[in-house]
């Protein structure tokens, strides 16, 4: 798998995801909401789409 993503958005991700407190380097709860976030607005959309399709 080959994810596409703007060195910009890289840069942006990575300050919103680092913990200079975390040995790993980021904030594992911080992260962890950002992916459930974009999950849910991922659920939300399919949900939309697959309405649209059935009406």
């Amino acid at each position: 798998m080959d994810i596409k993503i703007t060195e910009e958005d890289y840069q942006k991700i990575e300050q919103m995801i680092a913990s200079d407190a975390s040995p790993v380097g980021i904030d594992a709860k911080k992260t962890h909401v950002l992916i459930l976030h974009k999950l849910i607005q991922i659920e939300k959309r399919l949900d939309a789409l697959e309405q649209k399709q059935s009406g």
